[in-house]
């Protein structure tokens, strides 16, 4: 590795730190460090201390901290889940909100301290330039790894997948529907899930089956909206298609819906070709396959 360019890193780290206010305990002036202010904005209406702890990257014991601290300000509440009472949910109070929209108004100033001196054309500059960093980094920073079909980060991905379907397709999505597919299914040596993660997030998935000696079919592949538009998908694809290589595949195919334009606009560049169909998936529109006798892109 370069060290100039790591020395390069590092002082980036430092300037966007003092530009922010990060190591400061007075954060955006409201009496309280980055940290507790950053864990009362991914709360928002209400959330899974669990998922709260995994957004943001943080051990057990400094998140109780934080929660402990924010609920002796009376800005926020723990409850238990209705449906399951072992979670447990960090809520916020009336004063907790509305902190939080005090909070949102100094951040919009802040930036606004820091766009102010620019020029119109350096400030779109300096705007695309923090869009190119912040798809750099979160690429940098996830992991495409082998998961347990069962695992709970993989099935909360695929009812974010369902849900998402249900919400596009012209006559919603239904599960039960569907071609059945279960966790046996997506198991060695039926099958695999990659799951995407940031950090400890999980933030895409990806499954194969494997239909027979040569083939493998593409299952759910679904990328969290938020990071949408980073590459992802496209890694996550690759992912897929090396997996099933691995396992001796000669042929990948999927099929899909006609309102995943996007999907379609990916699986085409990335060299699937669209075939008769090859299953009777009720909501699928077209199918893909692609050869995988050559290596994928590198």
């Amino acid at each position: 590795m370069d060290q100039s360019q790591i020395e390069q890193v590092r002082c980036f780290n430092r300037l966007m730190a003092d530009s922010t206010g990060a190591i400061d305990d007075d954060f955006l002036g409201r009496g309280r460090p980055m940290g507790e202010a950053r864990l009362l904005w991914e709360v928002d209406e209400g959330a899974d201390v669990r998922d709260v702890r995994h957004r943001l990257g943080l051990d057990a014991g400094y998140t109780s901290r934080l929660i402990r601290s924010l609920r002796r300000q009376g800005l926020v509440e723990l409850t238990t889940d209705v449906r399951d009472h072992r979670v447990r949910r960090v809520v916020p109070t009336a004063a907790g909100a509305a902190e939080r929209r005090e909070l949102d108004r100094r951040s919009d100033a802040l930036a606004t301290t820091l766009l102010e001196p620019l020029t119109t054309d350096e400030r779109a500059r300096l705007v695309a330039a923090m869009g190119v960093v912040a798809r750099l980094v979160v690429r940098s920073r996830t992991t495409i790894e082998l998961a347990a079909a069962e695992s709970t980060d993989v099935r909360r991905c695929f009812e974010q997948y369902a849900t998402e379907l249900d919400q596009r397709f012209d006559h919603g999505f239904e599960t039960g529907r569907s071609n059945r597919m279960d966790t046996a299914d997506l198991t060695p040596p039926h099958g695999l899930v990659l799951l995407a993660t940031i950090g400890h997030e999980a933030v895409g998935c990806g499954a194969l089956m494997f239909l027979s000696d040569d083939v493998a079919e593409l299952k759910r592949i679904w990328i969290a909206p938020r990071v949408r538009g980073m590459g992802l998908g496209r890694r996550m694809l690759r992912a897929l298609e090396a997996q099933a290589r691995r396992h001796g595949a000669r042929v990948a195919r999927l099929e899909t819906n006609r309102n995943l334009g996007e999907a379609i606009a990916m699986y085409r560049a990335e060299g699937f070709r669209e075939v008769p169909a090859f299953n009777t998936e009720p909501y699928a529109h077209h199918w893909f396959e692609k050869s995988l006798q050559s290596p994928g892109p590198a």
